[in-house]
């Protein structure tokens, strides 16, 4: 872990009291040194030291599992393990996640695999096996509980986690504890994490980058102002490419121009956003770990093996959509208010549209009248590569799907679709299907 922000070196001098950390292969003691620190651990000799002089005074942590689609698969299958591996859909599809060693040819997520073949030609692909995926990511949230009730998960391989006051619980730092999780994830799953230590969860986030994969890096509360002052806006959440380049017009490049403004000449610029670009800029976050932090959305997509224009194969496309999301809802016990359609053009043109319903739904038949409305007003002739369908402004699943007197069938197409439900949880997901899905 090198550089000034690492847990390896402390970006300014401090005293001797202050520079002790530990090894994060064996857990032993780093001791004080009055002069150059040292390199490798005197125990063990490994040269992966957490050294930093904030180390045991921050609590707010972000971990990040490395390249977790393509881990999974090297660990259950050793051939591959010194091979560059691409996990992802076919030739038209997009790259979901890669390993470092297709990285170091230029593959990332979300390329288009015959961008990602072509820079790396010799790479093995292998399609996501999204259930194997879930059932790893439980088992590493499960570990993370083990430290702390508050965990915020972010995606399937990734989450916030606060242990402040955990230190009389673990007889340790939270750095330490950290640490520990580390290697028994490593140890009892066979996938590796990077975490990221400060004091919001902003700070977290970033410093969960810094050193992957296996990296444990610290932005401390004494260098935050210094270490974002080189960074570009883009780093800032919430600044895209559209608030970049407005940015970048304006002569704001980095976050630290963005530091010489006041507040109230970025809100008179950009609004609300002025203010969230002013606090961010300064390291300023006060949003709270939140283990029950609500979901924004539910979603699922589908990119095609070849472009398809004709609305009848785009409807027919839809439907399983729909269904996955309906049964996302379900799961999560939640409804959607609002049905978000989205397409990708050949020319990977986005296009989004979206519809309010009078009432939030789970229905799989809801969700798939309302999207069809919206995709016959996009289906033109125009030759679409991707489609996908979402629920957005989220409620409880209690306030889904009332009875409507306004519509006699409602009532008769919710119980339709509980009958389906019910016989596939006793035989199976495709023991029964609707006529729609064998057009």
């Amino acid at each position: 872990m090198n550089g000034p922000n690492s847990t390896n070196t402390p970006e300014t001098p401090v005293s001797p009291r202050e520079t002790g950390g530990f090894c994060r292969d064996c857990g032993a003691d780093i001791p004080a040194a009055d002069a150059a620190p040292t390199r490798r651990c005197p125990s063990c000799r490994s040269t992966r030291l957490a050294r930093h002089p904030e180390l045991d005074r921050l609590s707010i942590a972000h971990i990040d599992c490395d390249a977790f689609y393509a881990a999974i698969e090297k660990r259950d299958d050793p051939s591959l393990r010194d091979k560059p591996l691409i996990v992802g859909g076919g030739h038209r599809g997009v790259v979901s996640t890669c390993c470092y060693i297709a990285r170091m040819s230029g593959v990332r997520s979300a390329m288009p695999m015959f961008k990602a073949r072509k820079l790396c030609p010799e790479a093995v692909v292998v399609p996501p096996n999204m259930a194997k995926y879930r059932e790893v990511g439980e088992q590493v949230r499960t570990l993370m509980l083990g430290l702390t009730p508050l965990v915020e998960p972010v995606s399937i391989d990734e989450a916030f986690l606060d242990l402040t006051g955990t230190e009389r619980l673990h007889h340790m730092s939270p750095a330490r504890a950290l640490n520990r999780l580390a290697l028994k994830i490593e140890r009892e799953i066979g996938i590796t994490v990077s975490i990221g230590l400060s004091h919001n969860k902003f700070l977290a986030k970033i410093a969960s980058d810094l050193d992957k994969p296996r990296g444990l890096s610290v932005i401390g509360r004494a260098e935050t102002l210094a270490f974002l002052a080189e960074k570009p806006v883009s780093l800032i959440w919430g600044v895209g490419k559209v608030m970049r380049e407005r940015l970048e017009h304006d002569g704001i490049a980095s976050i630290g121009r963005l530091q010489t403004m006041t507040e109230v000449d970025l809100a008179r610029r950009y609004g609300k956003m002025g203010s969230h670009l002013f606090h961010l800029a300064r390291g300023e976050d006060n949003r709270k770990v939140d283990p029950e932090g609500e979901t924004k959305s539910i979603s699922a997509e589908t990119t095609f093996d070849t472009d398809i224009a004709d609305l009848d194969d785009l409807s027919k496309e839809l439907w399983p959509l729909c269904e996955k999301v309906s049964a996302r809802l379900k799961h999560a016990e939640l409804s959607g208010h609002v049905v978000h359609l989205k397409l990708k053009t050949a020319g990977f043109k986005l296009v989004s549209r979206q519809a309010r319903l009078s009432t939030p739904t789970q229905l799989a038949e809801s969700l798939y009248r309302t999207a069809e409305m919206l995709l016959k007003r996009e289906a033109d002739g125009t030759h679409f590569r991707l489609i996908g369908v979402g629920a957005d402004d989220l409620y409880p699943a209690e306030d889904a799907d009332p009875v409507d007197l306004a519509d006699p069938n409602a009532e008769r197409r919710r119980k339709v679709e509980q009958a389906i439900d019910e016989v596939r949880r006793k035989l199976g997901g495709k023991a029964i299907v609707k006529g729609r899905s064998l057009r």
